[in-house]
């Protein structure tokens, strides 16, 4: 440590403890990332209290930044153990006159919150019903494209089709397979204890084929191509995109909305098989593995333990899961405003309403058909 460097002597003296300041204490020497740092931990280890002095008197050099610092560790305070030259005391008295106290918090005042809650409220019932004409211009998109489907957008269809299914198919495998292999693991512990390890077919099955499958496939794509959907859009918005497709009388339902909501509506079922399957394959390696349940077993045992009804049931939740996620990440990026901060929020917004969205969809799909007995 060089005799520049600001730094703080314990000492004591007949009045109690001291704390001695050496160095210099100004802009150029606290600038330095580890002086800083130094400084700060020093100075942590010296808190402010009536016992404790400070002797200014070695100070090599003072200035504002220095007296700033002291002063916000002081808590805004004159210490009562204070040893300095004139100068430096006029530097702190100066730094003490200029320094704005802190604000007093806000009353907690329940009026205030309950507008604050009318507000997030009217928020809420204002993205309700932007979502609704959203189903309802999809629904008269869809009637168009029914009438004439030699005009619909379908090179747009595909493209999405491409992008949100097939690129997605090596992650949506990846984590299938693992999520697989840890259920039938941990499975495998507990069945050991009662000697059923036959049932983690029954298990294993009904869990990935009706419930694990569908809503991870969903959170995958919810996560991957819902923010890319905010971002693209966002990004039209932010480019002017948006407005000049206006001008030119082209509507974004129909080029925008509705072949990225068709594309993921065909895409998510495929997806969701695709995801069930690799998760299946990787609990009957582990059920091999660790209980030696031959693949041939599970194979044999799979389709008496699920009922073809629970992959039909898997599939109608992985078309609303896409239609829902296209939706909700058309929705943030239509209302993203032209700047970057805003394309932002929208993106993350989008990301965590179509999460929100799957795991909702997807319990009141379990309550209503178990009501039905499916």
């Amino acid at each position: 440590m060089t005799d520049h460097a600001p730094r703080i002597v314990h000492t004591e003296t007949p009045q109690g403890p001291c704390a001695q300041l050496r160095g210099r204490w100004g802009a150029a020497e606290l600038g330095v990332a580890a002086q800083w740092a130094a400084v700060s931990g020093q100075l942590s280890s010296h808190p402010a209290a009536p016992a404790l002095g400070w002797d200014l008197r070695e100070l090599q050099w003072l200035d504002h930044v220095g007296a700033q610092l002291l002063w916000n560790h002081w808590q805004h305070a004159w210490p009562q153990q204070l040893a300095c030259t004139e100068g430096q005391r006029a530097i702190l008295s100066r730094v003490a006159e200029f320094t704005a106290p802190a604000p007093p918090p806000e009353p907690w005042r329940l009026g205030e919150q309950i507008d604050h809650l009318g507000v997030m409220v009217l928020h809420g019932v204002d993205h309700g019903r932007h979502l609704l004409q959203m189903v309802g211009q999809l629904a008269l998109d869809i009637g168009r494209l029914a009438r004439a489907p030699r005009r619909g957008p379908w090179r747009d269809v595909s493209g999405h089709l491409y992008r949100m299914g097939a690129t997605s198919l090596p992650i949506t495998a990846l984590v299938g397979f693992l999520i697989g292999v840890v259920l039938a693991y941990l499975m495998s512990l507990q069945l050991r204890q009662f000697g059923a390890e036959s049932f983690i077919v029954n298990i294993l099955g009904i869990s990935l084929i009706r419930e694990l499958g569908p809503m991870l496939a969903a959170i995958l794509v919810a996560g991957r191509s819902g923010s890319s959907i905010t971002a693209q859009i966002g990004v039209m918005r932010v480019t002017e995109e948006l407005d000049a497709m206006r001008v030119m009388g082209i509507p974004h339902g129909f080029r925008l909305v509705m072949p990225r909501t068709l594309a993921l509506a065909i895409a998510m079922p495929l997806i969701s098989v695709w995801t069930t399957l690799a998760a299946l394959a990787g609990g009957m390696l582990a059920a091999d593995l660790v209980m030696d349940i031959s693949p041939a077993y599970f194979v044999q045992a799979l389709p008496a333990a699920v009922q073809v009804g629970n992959l039909g049931l898997a599939m109608a939740k992985s078309v609303v899961f896409g239609a829902l996620i296209a939706l909700i990440g058309c929705h943030w990026g239509l209302r993203v405003k032209p700047n970057t901060q805003s394309l932002g929020e929208g993106t993350t917004a989008s990301v965590v309403s179509s999460i929100t969205m799957v795991i909702i969809v997807d319990a009141v799909f379990a309550v209503a058909f178990k009501n039905i007995g499916i």
